[in-house]
């Protein structure tokens, strides 16, 4: 069962702001395509579109993340995404599970299947912090977002403004 936090993603979006997106699960986990689409949506609100690395960069971060979460904690656990809009702005991703084991970083083998997900969050992000709490842990991943691209739109001289 995924239960909606609070906040989610603002009708309006004003730059000092942040935009969020927050869910929790039980003990059936939550859909891994669910989270990719909330990051997909939120970075396209903050000017990130789809195709632009950075939004596949970040849906590859929160399913590493979330996956890891339903595979090596029992329990409920919650993703938090934040686009914070301080200079730089950045993707900010919580993940907390009930595990008090932190992620941890095995020797590379490319004969092992499984184990490589910390590996390609080292290069994804540019912060991976693991947080130890009473009820398990909190993993926050932080990824710089380059300034969003104008809406073409909106360009003077563009013809399709009228």
């Amino acid at each position: 069962m995924v239960i909606p936090l609070g906040k989610q993603v603002p009708d309006e979006h004003h730059p000092t702001e942040s935009l969020r997106h927050g869910v929790v699960w039980g003990a059936d986990g939550i859909s891994l395509a669910e989270t990719r689409t909330a990051t997909r949506d939120l970075l396209a609100r903050a000017g990130h579109p789809p195709e632009h690395q950075v939004s596949q960069d970040a849906q590859l971060v929160v399913s590493e993340l979330v996956t890891n979460a339903l595979r090596h904690a029992p329990g409920p656990g919650g993703l938090l995404l934040e686009v914070l809009p301080d200079a730089p702005a950045r993707l900010r991703v919580t993940v907390h599970d009930t595990s008090p084991q932190a992620p941890r970083l095995r020797v590379p083998d490319p004969r092992r299947v499984g184990g490589h997900g910390i590996h390609l969050l080292t290069r994804l992000c540019d912060r991976l912090d693991t947080d130890h709490r009473a009820e398990g842990k909190r993993v926050t991943a932080e990824i710089h977002l380059p300034l969003p691209l104008p809406d073409p739109c909106l360009l003077e001289g563009d013809s399709r403004v009228r």
